[in-house]
């Protein structure tokens, strides 16, 4: 299995169970770690053969930014399902940090994985 990897997209959002967090818009850092199949592409060197992170990335961010749920849970299984179901990816990890949302604590967040390995 080939892994494409994007790393580090930063997107404000609403999220958050507490009512001053449900008014205000919060940065989020998003790890999104996909399988695909690389050797075609490679041989091709063409980008119809391979996932185009571009697309990903817009899509990604796009739905983050209109985005407001409480959990970044949710957030991450949603993430996950567009991933999947949109771009036929059949196992990605998906990253989320909530940076400063517990005091003393650097990063917080959720990491989960969906799907199969091949």
């Amino acid at each position: 299995m080939d892994i494409i990897y994007l790393h580090g997209l930063t997107v404000d959002c609403v999220i958050g169970i507490w009512d001053w967090e449900r008014r205000i818009k919060q940065s989020i850092t998003i790890d999104l770690d996909m399988a695909a199949d690389i050797s075609r592409a490679a041989a091709s060197d063409h980008i119809d053969d391979t996932l185009n992170y571009k697309a990903v990335a817009k899509r990604v961010i796009s739905f983050v930014a209109e985005s407001e749920f409480q959990l970044v849970e949710t957030l991450a299984e949603k993430i996950a399902g567009i991933l999947r179901d949109e771009f036929q990816i059949p196992w990605c990890r998906v990253r989320i940090n909530k940076k400063g949302a517990i005091r003393g604590g650097r990063d917080v967040g959720v990491l989960i994985e969906r799907g199969e390995k091949a």
